[in-house]
């Protein structure tokens, strides 16, 4: 064994004031007391793999399922939305935009494929992390993956709603007789008050989730299916219509700003949203069928396609209608989350102003039904997104909950559908009501906190690993891990310093909130430093 795990581990002549219970397979473990203890709170992987052949779910994602998956988590808001976020911030500089954050999304992928067909379990960075780094710097990284996942199913239900409203308004099939009122539209900070299609579709999505996984993912493939499709016809479209004259000038906003949110980094850093959906995949490790294989093909398959896709849009977009931002007094693009974008966006047709920017293009070139058809493709395939991020955050919490660190009533799995029923039910409330209220800008750098930093733990955690343990087999291994992952880590951080003020300052109290729960409860319940894990 080695000492990095032995570390943790006691003899048997323990004193009474230290004593663990034992399982039949395990050593004792020692309730770390100190912060020094703190960071010795490994648990060893063959331990990971023991517990979630315990109370685990049962296997039934195949390879074609899987890769299905991720391109269903990945092409969604990002793509149908965010393309406006982008052009705000970095005009049509925002195609180098998109190649960053695919650049710092493929080398984590490299990493996440590492360490996810090593530990094929629900959990993800967090699971990664408590085999390589500690209990105490999982903890940080599950909690930050709440903003991830959590918030992240917020933005596409928002970015939903926002195709939704606009086919409600002034399609031609619909003729804008069902459309609702301007404050149920959009919410607060947008120029609304509650977003109540958002809501809506929140709550469908949960029911859909404790139904079951394999009832999820059928329905995930049909829609998966509608937006490749509708995305291809949109490139067929417009493509073909780009001009030359819509790209200058080429960066409006510059590279970016000391205080973060604007220019080619604060565009890298929102569309960064666009990418991150790849990583649910690794969530689905155990209910996954032979993952040591499919895991790796499904993570880096469905960023390569996604990728192409992206930047084809992204092209298309900017180079047929124009991207350019509006500038406020200081010739900076405005906050596109904040009141001076809603008053200037509120008699506006430009592309930066539409909540869908898609079927907006199509209109504008004069193709207003395929541009309806686009916005009810939107409809339908979008839902896919909000069921893998909300899929993510449960088994995040799920596994995080089994471990002991949170409440165990969050792992209970339910008898007829075998899904985490409680855990799912109570995410799906919050992302209802974040959805409701919240901007799709902020949400999504606030989500894209959350993910940087999961994503450099991943990417620091393959390189401990091979130090700590070389010989421990490796069904897929990061390439030139030495260069890809200190990259990895490098982009997260230039990300990071770029996201906007708030999204930087929530990330801040969410972490803190997250310390003094942990402090309170989890580190004195942790089965891992008890010795009480679940038979």
């Amino acid at each position: 064994m080695s000492p990095f795990f032995r570390s943790v581990m006691v003899t048997r002549h323990v004193s009474p004031a230290c004593h663990v219970h034992r399982g039949p397979d395990r050593a004792p473990y020692l309730p770390s007391r100190g912060s020094y203890m703190l960071f010795k709170r490994v648990k060893p992987i063959e331990q990971i793999l023991a517990t979630a052949e315990k109370k685990g779910l049962k296997r039934q994602l195949g390879a074609f399922q899987l890769t299905l998956l991720g391109i269903g988590a990945v092409i969604g808001t990002g793509i149908f939305v965010l393309t406006a976020e982008a052009g705000q911030k970095a005009g049509p500089g925002m195609m180098i935009a998109f190649v960053i954050a695919a650049t710092v999304c493929g080398l984590a992928a490299l990493a996440y494929a590492e360490l996810a067909a090593m530990v094929p379990v629900s959990g993800s960075a967090y699971t990664y992390t408590y085999g390589v780094l500690g209990e105490f710097v999982a903890w940080i990284v599950g909690w930050a993956l709440g903003l991830e996942y959590g918030i992240g199913a917020a933005v596409v239900c928002v970015g939903w709603s926002g195709y939704m409203n606009g086919l409600l308004a002034q399609s031609n099939f619909l003729g804008g007789a069902f459309a609702l009122p301007e404050y149920l539209r959009t919410g607060l900070y947008a120029g609304g008050s509650f977003n109540l299609l958002a809501f809506i579709i929140a709550l469908l999505v949960t029911v859909l989730l404790v139904i079951g996984t394999s009832k999820s993912a059928r329905v995930n493939a049909v829609l998966v299916s509608i937006k490749i499709i509708a995305l291809t016809a949109f490139v067929a479209i417009a493509v073909p219509a780009a001009k030359t004259a819509n790209f200058h000038p080429f960066l409006p906003g510059g590279w970016g700003s000391p205080l973060g949110g604007v220019g080619v980094l604060g565009a890298a850093a929102s569309i960064f949203f666009a990418y991150v959906g790849f990583d649910a995949v690794s969530t689905a490790a155990e209910e996954t069928k032979n993952p040591n294989r499919n895991i790796p093909i499904a993570l880096i398959g469905s960023l390569t396609i996604c990728t192409i896709f992206y930047l084809l849009v992204g092209y298309g977009a900017a180079g047929s209608v124009g991207a350019q931002p509006i500038l406020g007094s200081n010739g900076m693009p405005l906050d596109p989350g904040g009141p001076e974008m809603a008053a200037a966006c509120a008699h506006s047709q430009a592309l930066v102003c539409s909540k869908e920017p898609l079927a907006h293009v199509l209109r504008v070139l004069g193709w207003s039904k395929m541009g309806d058809w686009i916005g009810i493709a939107a409809i339908l395939a979008l839902p896919s997104v909000i069921l893998m991020m909300m899929f993510g955050q449960t088994r995040i919490f799920f596994t995080m909950s089994r471990d002991g660190l949170l409440p165990g009533v969050l792992s209970t799995v339910h008898k007829r559908f075998h899904t985490p029923h409680i855990i799912t039910m109570a995410t799906g409330l919050v992302v209802a009501f974040c959805s409701a209220l919240f901007p799709v800008g902020k949400l999504a750098d606030t989500s894209n906190s959350g993910t940087l930093l999961a994503f450099a733990m991943v990417s620091l955690g393959v390189l401990i690993l091979r130090k700590q343990q070389p010989n421990r087999p490796r069904p897929f291994r990061t390439p030139m891990a030495w260069v890809v992952c200190p990259l990895a880590v490098l982009g997260c951080l230039l990300l990071f310093v770029n996201l906007s003020l708030t999204a930087k300052l929530v990330f801040v109290i969410w972490a803190a909130i997250g310390l003094v729960f942990y402090f309170l409860y989890g580190y004195r319940k942790s089965h891992l430093a008890n010795g009480t894990e679940p038979s």
